[in-house]
């Protein structure tokens, strides 16, 4: 699993039927002091995570078969969860 920032949100009028009802992120990924690590991506919302939130996210086919509608999806990301404190070596 990758650290990342939801930072918006994508709408999409059409979808692949095994995206419907789930939200799509925004995500930025970040390394573990918080700092932008690479691109941002779109990723399917398992968690109900929102703006702001850093999340628990993975990629490629570990992601589709997170989709709760079903195992198959074209999805390449997933947020699986909502991180509360992140700690290093002991410390915040």
């Amino acid at each position: 699993m990758k650290l990342g920032r939801v930072i918006g949100r994508v709408v999409a009028t059409r979808k692949h039927e095994s995206l419907e009802g789930l939200a799509l992120l925004l995500v930025q990924p970040v390394d573990e002091h918080g700092q932008a690590a690479g691109p941002a991506l779109v990723a399917f919302d398992t968690a109900r995570a929102g703006e702001g939130d850093t999340v628990m996210f993975e990629s490629g086919k570990e992601a589709a078969q997170a989709n709760p509608n079903g195992w198959f999806s074209p999805a390449d990301a997933a947020v699986l969860g909502v991180v509360d404190p992140v700690h290093r070596d002991g410390r915040p």
